[in-house]
């Protein structure tokens, strides 16, 4: 049986664009873009692992809103529960860590990244979200 990965993602917004992230060549799915976050420690909420993350990968703060999706996804290496949500940045700007890239994208354009699969869910639900 595969190992089971629960992972949280941010979408930042700022007006009409949202905030992706290219994961870099040391990371699995290097190129792809993806919503910034990670794995949800033991003793963590969804919620707490997005602040953390966030901290951790962009150096940065936000305030967590609603719930988008959660979706799985099988990849070689395990199945991915990806859990996204809305997040608008607290303070200071993003900065790049670990990622080879991060960008703010319009939001109707979001389908022209090359998606990790797990996130592509997510990407559908927010460009109708923001195109409703």
């Amino acid at each position: 049986m595969k190992k089971r990965i629960e992972v949280v993602g941010a979408v930042l917004t700022r007006g009409e664009t949202i905030l992706a992230a290219q994961r870099s060549s040391t990371m699995s799915l290097p190129g792809m873009w993806e919503f910034p976050g990670g794995k949800i420690e033991s003793n963590e909420s969804p919620q707490q692992a997005l602040l953390r993350e966030l901290e951790e990968e962009l150096l940065c703060s936000a305030e967590i809103g609603k719930h988008i999706e959660t979706t799985e996804h099988e990849y070689d290496f395990g199945i991915v529960i990806l859990t996204t949500y809305y997040c608008s940045l607290i303070g200071k700007e993003p900065r790049l860590t670990e990622h080879s890239e991060i960008r703010w994208v319009q939001a109707a354009e979001l389908d022209q990244l090359d998606w990790a699969p797990a996130d592509i869910p997510a990407v559908a639900r927010v460009m109708k979200d923001f195109l409703a």
